[in-house]
């Protein structure tokens, strides 16, 4: 976490400028403190929403081209023979 620089909501500076004659001029500003930012969703809880969903559209992906693509049955991707299959065809294509 960040240390808070400001402890003071409405603290006062100075700051000298040169103005139009050559006097030094002294003007007050005042430095507002900065709320943090409150998220809605943590950080962790985003990495999980995300890896799911990547999971999802992998098994979304299988199913549509393994089944509407390959003309298979959509159901038919969560089989380990279809795995093999799949596994052989690409194997015998490299020899």
């Amino acid at each position: 976490m960040m240390a808070n620089n400001h402890e003071n909501v409405n603290e006062t500076s100075e700051i000298k400028q040169m103005n139009d004659d050559g006097k030094k001029t002294k003007h007050k500003t005042e430095i507002k403190e900065r709320k943090p930012k409150i998220r809605l969703i943590p950080i962790w809880l985003r990495l999980i929403l995300v890896m799911l969903l990547l999971a999802l559209s992998l098994v979304a992906g299988a199913m549509i081209g393994y089944g509407v693509i390959g003309e298979g049955s959509p159901g038919d991707v969560f089989k380990k023979e279809t795995w093999m299959k799949i596994s052989d065809i690409v194997k015998k294509e490299t020899e």
